[in-house]
């Protein structure tokens, strides 16, 4: 993979902490990854790969095949939607309440349709279409602001209630 990555590893409590049941579910604190992608449709499942490990190294009460899905589709489009060659950079953040997810592209546009209704249906022979109404259905929350390089392009999802979770 081309491009610099870097990992931060969660803070851990001490050695001497144990925490009760109640505190497995939902982690004690945030831990946050940062990964560049190339500008290709190698950077999918890298960032899969990426959000998969980050929520198997902190037990967290997210949905993480939620995340990988919408993480996925926020890096194709980033690839196939975006002027310029310069890499792509993928954000992960683990936080208590849940997690927060974001894709930085050099393109400065915004995404078309990320936060406002879609009036028409997708057409359902075509491939395409469905990423942002994914994106807008699946997750708490999400949008776009500028950056000093481009955009950031992002999506909330909230920590599960541990009766939820699927086991």
């Amino acid at each position: 993979m081309n491009g610099l990555a870097l990992h931060e590893r969660p803070a851990r409590p001490s050695p001497g902490h144990r925490p009760s049941s109640s505190h497995r579910a939902t982690p004690l604190w945030s831990a946050s990854w940062r990964l560049a992608l190339p500008h290709t449709t190698a950077a999918v499942p890298a960032a899969r790969a990426l959000v998969r490990s980050a929520f198997s190294e902190v037990a967290h009460a997210a949905d993480r095949d939620t995340a990988e899905l919408l993480t996925a589709e926020l890096v194709a489009n980033a690839v196939e939607h975006t002027a310029g060659r310069g890499p792509i950079e993928l954000v992960v953040e683990l936080l208590p309440t849940g997690c927060q997810v974001e894709v930085h592209d050099p393109d400065p546009a915004p995404p078309g349709g990320l936060t406002r209704p879609v009036l028409e249906e997708p057409d359902p022979w075509q491939e395409g279409g469905r990423g942002l109404l994914l994106i807008r259905a699946l997750s708490a929350s999400c949008g776009h602001r500028p950056t000093p390089r481009g955009k950031a392009v992002w999506f909330t999802l909230p920590a599960v209630p541990a009766p939820r979770r699927p086991l």
